[in-house]
């Protein structure tokens, strides 16, 4: 398994804890801060799913006027975590 503990950066969540299983499908996304309800069911919508798929479909998402958004900086942390 691999993990690891993402500062987001041009969002509202401060924290996303990440766990990757040995096929590098995703185990465990916990977001801290942030829309709560809203990243509680990003989290259960990729759980199982793999890492590679879930860039493909949440990469470049938008928050509003930012730049970037809660599920684009998952993306983030999956491509540093498989860059490992």
């Amino acid at each position: 398994m691999k993990q690891i503990d993402f500062i987001p950066q041009g969002v509202c969540s401060y924290g996303i804890h990440l766990v990757l299983d040995e096929q590098e499908r995703v185990a465990e996304v916990q977001f801290a801060g942030g829309c709560h309800g809203n990243l509680q069911g990003i989290a259960a919508l990729v759980k199982g799913m793999p890492a590679e798929e879930v860039v493909k479909r949440l990469q470049g998402i938008r928050c509003g006027n930012k730049a970037t958004s809660c599920p684009d900086q998952l993306c983030c942390a999956i491509k540093e975590l498989l860059a490992r």
